[in-house]
């Protein structure tokens, strides 16, 4: 049962989500009752199972017992448990300065993700920005950054970029549906809008990439309050995950009803929304409009 992926992130994902179906489908024990067995707070199990923390060695080896688990499948979860422990260095390892728990989380995930559903507002995808647009809307949304700290954060942007997306063999499905809105606003200023309009052009064309654009006219049909995004995964020992966008930063989605719900509402979003091709008709009609 060795991990599909290369970050001890999702390899602690896949161990929760495995040790989850042994307590509960396989032995049919609560939280609470793990917990005595290992002299521990539920609240150490849950996150071990959520993959929030890391399950050290002596907990594991109890778990195995408590489980019972037979020898051929501990032999897989011996493995993936290692895999959680390795000292391997993420490729953004050197942007430790600027990059928060929450942003490196999110990291974790969209590395190991094999699609993504993303609803925009206002504001374009970070795998579609040009470096103009993303060092703008990082520098106005993050206006405490010194000009270092906001070129390293545009750094990582443009690594995101090619490493999920342009320079690999593997890239990340991307389903975008963005509002009119979202391509209208003139961000960086007018020269930097036109660049960005063009490279949405060039990267619609891309065969990872859907983008779907919901016009003014769907009114109510097209307007959520925030922006969100859903990450799915090959394996399928790993539940999908969402993060939601706030004034905050970002929040990680994980329950299962509000997954069914996001799911639900990109699904109406995406309805909404014109097709690809008269998607790229509006782009190029808001770019020549504002070539005038």
């Amino acid at each position: 049962m060795a991990a599909s992926n290369s970050t001890p992130l999702m390899s602690r994902v896949t161990l929760g989500r495995a040790l989850r179906r042994l307590r509960d489908e396989v032995n049919h024990l609560t939280l609470a009752e793990v917990a005595s067995a290992l002299g521990c707070d539920t609240s150490l199990i849950s996150r071990i199972e959520l993959g929030k923390r890391n399950c050290s060695q002596q907990h594991f080896a109890k778990l195995m017992d408590v489980y019972a688990v037979p020898e051929r499948e501990r032999a897989g979860l011996v493995e993936l448990h290692a895999a959680t422990r390795e000292r391997r260095q993420p490729w953004w390892a050197p942007y430790g300065e600027v990059i928060t728990a929450d942003y490196e989380r999110y990291l974790g995930f969209e590395a190991a993700a094999s699609v993504v559903h993303e609803y925009q507002v206002g504001m374009l995808p970070g795998l579609l920005q040009t470096e103009r647009y993303a060092r703008a809307v990082i520098g106005a949304g993050f206006a405490s950054l010194g000009p270092d700290q906001i070129d390293a954060l545009v750094e990582v942007r443009d690594l995101r970029q090619r490493r999920r997306l342009l320079e690999t063999d593997d890239p990340l499905a991307c389903h975008y549906v963005v509002t009119q809105a979202a391509l209208e606003f003139q961000v960086g200023g007018r020269q930097a809008h036109q660049e960005q309009l063009q490279y949405l052009l060039e990267l619609s064309d891309h065969g990872s990439v859907e983008l779907k654009v919901i016009p003014y006219e769907k009114g109510e049909e097209g307007t959520q309050i925030a922006a969100f995004r859903i990450f799915r995964f090959t394996d399928g020992d790993v539940p999908d995950v969402a993060f939601g966008e706030s004034v905050a930063g970002s929040l990680l989605l994980d329950d299962p009803r509000d997954l069914r719900r996001l799911h639900r509402l990109f699904g109406n979003l995406s309805g909404a929304a014109l097709d690809p091709g008269r998607s790229r008709d509006l782009i190029t009609r808001i770019k020549n409009r504002k070539e005038e």
